[in-house]
């Protein structure tokens, strides 16, 4: 479940040859000019290289560009992450602990970006990856290879972001499906705060 919250945080630009290709570019491009904000819930399947079990899991999510989401683990444990858009917090109930740091450099290059970034182009090409389960499929492949992953496939459907696999650097491949999603609903401030619980120990800036 964590091994996609240390890379969590939207892509824009690409290689567009042809309208063959263009059509999936098109349509998450689409996206990010008509949904500035959404919401809605999400499985996750984490398959490791080694061939070992999936890990299995399940929350809600919500956005709000530029730089603001709230990613919320729900089963089969308790894990939060929330970005206001200048700082990012990691919450484990279990441990009790919270991590913060600032957000330009956790979201960056970063899968979350696809769906809360906003300056996208310096971080991402984007690749037309073909059609499939009647999706548009659009493959993200960071400029900087410092970072934690090496691509995200972006599946989309009716201009929306349906399915994102997360290929890393470890050999592992995280599968996020995203449902439910609701375009532009009307988001409190507070979805986009937090406040560490009292007692909680509090690890960052």
């Amino acid at each position: 479940m964590k091994n996609f919250s240390a890379c969590l945080c939207v892509l824009c630009g690409g290689l567009v040859s042809g309208l063959a290709q263009a059509s999936g570019i098109d349509e998450f491009r689409a996206f990010l000019k008509a949904t500035p904000h959404a919401r809605g819930s999400f499985s996750q399947t984490v398959i490791a290289k080694s061939g070992r079990k999936p890990q299995e899991s399940s929350g809600t999510f919500a956005f709000s560009r530029p730089g603001k989401f709230r990613w919320s683990y729900e089963k089969p444990y308790e894990q939060l992450l929330v970005s206001d858009g200048k700082k990012l917090w990691s919450y484990d109930p279990d441990l009790n602990q919270v991590t913060v740091r600032k957000l330009g450099a956790a979201l960056g290059a970063s899968p979350a970006a696809l769906l809360a970034g906003d300056d996208l182009e310096n971080n991402f090409t984007l690749i037309d990856a073909g059609t499939a389960d009647g999706m548009q499929f659009v493959e993200a492949v960071p400029a900087s290879k410092e970072g934690a992953f090496e691509s995200v496939r972006i599946g989309m459907k009716d201009q929306l972001p349906r399915v994102m696999e997360v290929h890393d650097n470890f050999g592992q491949t995280t599968v996020l499906r995203l449902k439910q999603i609701e375009a532009n609903p009307s988001l409190p401030a507070a979805t986009f705060r937090f406040t560490p619980p009292k007692g909680a120990d509090v690890v960052g800036e």
